[in-house]
């Protein structure tokens, strides 16, 4: 028999507090109620916006704002704080409705790490969640953030993901039923969001990143907002305002401050629109609730299925170590050393 296996996204809950079930999305469901979402009206309106930007002449860069501005308009008209949640949510749904009697296995990942043990420990292919973070703070470009220390930090290492993913397609092959699993550990073996801060400060300042001429980062405790509001203001008052003045000295002495003018600006940007796009995690609520995940572990662990190669228990992780020595340094060497983050 055939069978369908989608990974999609345990964010595309939303920004629900409390514990969020394991239940699917029925076609046409939205997060706020307000009514009906029709994907194929959503596909139609975004088909006819790229044919207008194109009719047009607008150019490349100009199309791609466009197309997500529109992205995020109807993911928040409908109560998704993203375009990805809202897309994955509507991929939720079609798979959902299409199936007929094909086995269905639906995996909601929450927050993607490195390795834990496979292929080997710390290994990760391109920037996650998590690391945008660590890799700007360890190259001294972060030092404020919004956030709330006492947030628990839903994060499960890449290989578990991948364990629970092949497993469950050999324990549902012939069960043509629809199967969803939350893989995370915000429940079974939850940690804190002051542990990555307080691990990542302790990593750098031992091992700090080098700059191009040779020298060391030096990198200093985190600022924390504990509102994104207060984050804004200081912001505002600690660069925006100073970065408008900049901006008139430029214009006033023949752009003699332009280098320093789009450096400071392209700066400024990059940390509004990188916490603007993580607004949505620095203050969540929700714990992702793995009681179908708990009890297929359960019954894969009496088959001897989920031993050795193929864990995907959250509750073997100690968080601490698993940071301190197998995350920031997989990520250094992987991300920073390998200069895929510029």
């Amino acid at each position: 028999m055939n069978q369908i296996s989608s990974c999609v996204l345990a964010y595309v809950s939303g920004e629900k507090a409390g514990l969020i079930l394991e239940k699917p999305f029925n076609m046409g469901e939205t997060l706020n109620g307000i009514m009906r979402l029709d994907i194929e009206a959503e596909m139609k309106l975004a088909n006819e916006r790229l044919r207008e930007l194109r009719d047009n002449g607008a150019s490349r860069k100009a199309e791609t704002i466009a197309m997500k501005e529109l992205g995020i308009q109807r993911a928040r008209f409908f109560g998704w704080p993203n375009t990805y949640a809202f897309t994955k949510a509507m991929g939720e749904m079609l798979l959902g409705q299409l199936r007929e009697n094909v086995p269905l296995v639906i995996m909601r990942p929450t927050i993607i790490s490195t390795t834990y043990r496979e292929p080997f420990p710390g290994w990760i292919e391109g920037t996650r969640t998590l690391d945008v973070f660590i890799v700007n703070y360890g190259k001294g470009k972060l030092r404020c953030v919004p956030i709330d220390r006492r947030m628990i930090l839903d994060v499960i290492p890449g290989d578990m993901v991948v364990n629970a993913m092949m497993v469950s397609m050999v324990a549902h092959s012939n069960q043509p039923s629809l199967f969803i699993y939350q893989i995370g550990s915000s429940v079974r073996n939850p940690f804190c969001i002051s542990m990555l801060i307080d691990s990542a400060y302790h990593y750098f300042s031992k091992n700090p990143c080098i700059t191009d001429d040779g020298k060391p980062i030096r990198v200093s405790t985190l600022t924390i907002f504990n509102t994104m509001a207060s984050f804004r203001r200081y912001m505002t008052l600690r660069y925006k305002i100073p970065l408008k003045g900049l901006g008139l000295a430029n214009v006033v002495f023949f752009q003699h401050f332009n280098r320093l003018y789009r450096d400071s600006s392209r700066k400024y940007n990059f940390i509004m629109r990188l916490m603007g796009l993580y607004e949505c995690f620095f203050f969540f609520k929700g714990r992702f609730d793995d009681f179908n995940s708990e009890k297929f572990r359960a019954v894969m662990k009496d088959d001897g299925m989920v031993d050795g190669m193929f864990c995907f228990d959250p509750k073997c992780i100690d968080w601490e170590e698993y940071l301190m020595k197998i995350h920031i340094p997989g990520v250094v060497k992987y991300l920073l050393e390998s200069k895929l983050v510029k």
